[in-house]
């Protein structure tokens, strides 16, 4: 299961360098699930590194961070919005892109469905507290709040935690404006701000704008998405190929998810 990273300075013992960062709770979560967890920070030459790392990937997680450039969706840079990422930006733009090729499962968590709504053409609140007045999703800290989201029925969100009211951990200040192509709309806060959004069809692309990484106690979304990625490896297993059959790692060996 390959998870998203930024590049961030670290301090080890003698050393000052940059490395790939992301919190423990992440790949917490998905060995939890019953997954491997493969690290994926941005890359020189996106599109081309993309490729290559999204053939030995069963699923993507695109995880939470920074704000997501508002240049990519064609609006004025807010006061509040965090400086570019453009490395992390195009990194996951490009992953986003090979994983739809390919078919394979996608999870975006905060920022991830927000890069997710932009890949496909939709734009963001910038600020939250001025479009809907309210710093209930982010109250700082690092103390995340708790929101309620209500989960529409009859979605595949709703298949993994239930439809219906929803207690979730939030840590944002931007969220969905409008809504990117071929994007459903799951489930909301009572505000009508979007918290959810998955794709229709075969392709399982779920995105929520809360951390659900933060609840140890439930795992359920991270269970669906490494249910989602072993029917991918079985597939890609049972195809044909005119290629010759490479080395068998050992998550195939032992049938776990990349």
């Amino acid at each position: 299961m390959g998870l998203t990273t930024y590049l961030e300075r670290a301090k080890q013992g003698v050393w000052d360098v940059r490395a790939s960062f992301l919190p423990q709770q992440y790949f917490d979560a998905v060995t939890a699930s019953g997954a491997s967890a493969v690290l994926l920070p941005p890359q020189p030459r996106p599109e081309q590194a993309a490729a290559a790392v999204l053939d030995g990937l069963d699923g993507l997680i695109l995880t939470g961070g920074l704000d997501v450039q508002p240049e990519l969706y064609g609006a004025e840079r807010h006061p509040l919005t965090d400086p570019a990422r453009a490395d992390r930006d195009a990194w996951e733009i490009a992953l986003l892109a090979g994983a739809r090729e390919r078919g394979i499962p996608v999870f975006g968590i905060c920022r991830g469905l927000q890069l997710i709504n932009v890949a496909r053409g939709g734009t963001l609140h910038q600020h939250l507290p001025e479009a809907l007045g309210t710093e209930r999703y982010r109250i700082g800290g690092g103390v995340f709040a708790e929101n309620t989201v209500e989960v529409d029925a009859g979605t595949r969100l709703a298949g993994l935690v239930g439809a219906g009211p929803l207690t979730v951990h939030s840590y944002h200040h931007q969220g969905v404006d409008r809504v990117g192509d071929g994007l459903r709309v799951t489930a909301r806060t009572d505000d009508g701000l979007v918290q959810a959004v998955e794709t229709e069809g075969d392709d399982y692309l779920v995105a929520v704008q809360w951390h659900p990484e933060e609840n140890a106690e439930d795992r359920r979304l991270f269970l669906g998405l490494v249910a989602a990625a072993a029917v991918y490896r079985a597939s890609r297993a049972a195809a044909p190929s005119s290629e010759p059959a490479g080395p068998v790692t050992t998550s195939e060996r032992q049938g776990v998810p990349a």
